[in-house]
């Protein structure tokens, strides 16, 4: 399949284009996109959080996990990527291990209750 369509223009275009897959619940043509651009600009956490979500939503559980992995990594309180990770993993039948993640998730948005 051709992909000039999908790595064309600026990054500020491709985003926006991302965006309105991703709105338009197209996830696997805004995953598309949102590869190229995340390789461009590996430091922006935007783009990735959208793969990320956008591999989530298409079932590619591995992509989002480590998408959200490289995230945490980086940036440890980034509370949605925590949260999703959360329930990527859980999704993927690893409850033990989303446990922690989903916990930090709910104590950084300042729910305590739980805790």
């Amino acid at each position: 399949m051709d992909t000039t369509y999908y790595d064309h223009g600026a990054p500020a275009e491709r985003w926006e284009r991302a965006r309105m897959f991703f709105d338009a619940k197209e996830y696997a043509t805004a995953a598309r996109v949102l590869g190229a651009l995340v390789e461009e600009v590996p430091e922006q956490t935007g783009p990735r959080l959208l793969l990320a979500r956008a591999y989530y939503h298409s079932a590619q559980l591995g992509r989002a996990e480590s998408e959200l992995r490289r995230i945490v990594e980086r940036d440890p309180v980034e509370q949605y990527a925590r949260l999703l990770l959360g329930r990527t993993l859980e999704r993927q039948g690893r409850t033990a291990e989303a446990e922690p993640h989903l916990r930090l998730a709910s104590a950084l948005a300042g729910d305590f209750t739980e805790l």
